[in-house]
């Protein structure tokens, strides 16, 4: 009966010692590595964000520049990061290190090639031939309109 008890102990001190192991690894480092978009033009950005880098980090990858990691109250720490213009597309890997750790994470994404639509009418349809014509007429019309408006003013200032 007394040997029971000693193997009854020994198990639950063994259980409780394996359940608590992922507890502490999960403050240990950088966990949850979030990309946003997972893909992303050249030229494009790169929003990352991280669990478990509670004074920051740094995130490096092929693609960008090395890029620090902002820590926020929540516990996760956010960065955004620019890709190359002359990134090669395909598939790269990001890195995460916190400041105070060791532990490095990684997550993959994917570059396309081009630089995504610009925003708006401006940046995405030029003026046609015949916008241009008109504007033209139009600067003809007030600069010939102002020269007769301060040529008549002239000659009637004039005739007192």
């Amino acid at each position: 009966m007394r040997a029971s008890r000693v193997l009854a102990v020994t198990a639950t001190a063994c259980a409780a010692m394996a359940f608590s192991a992922p507890l502490a690894s999960a403050t240990g480092g950088p966990v949850n590595v979030q990309v946003s978009p997972y893909t992303v033009h050249q030229g494009g950005s790169l929003r990352i964000t991280v669990d478990g880098c509670p004074r920051g980090g740094w995130a490096t990858s092929n693609a960008f520049p090395r890029t620090r990691l902002s820590a926020e109250r929540s516990g996760s720490s956010r960065a955004t990061a620019r890709i190359f213009d002359r990134a090669t597309p395909g598939t790269y890997n990001l890195a995460v290190r916190c400041d105070d750790n060791n532990r490095v994470a990684t997550r993959q994404f994917n570059v396309v090639a081009g630089r995504g639509a610009l925003g708006g009418l401006g940046g995405s349809v030029g003026p046609s031939s015949t916008e241009m014509t008109v504007g033209a007429g139009l600067v003809t019309t007030a600069a010939v309109g102002g020269t007769a408006f301060v040529a008549r003013r002239r000659r009637t200032l004039g005739a007192f």
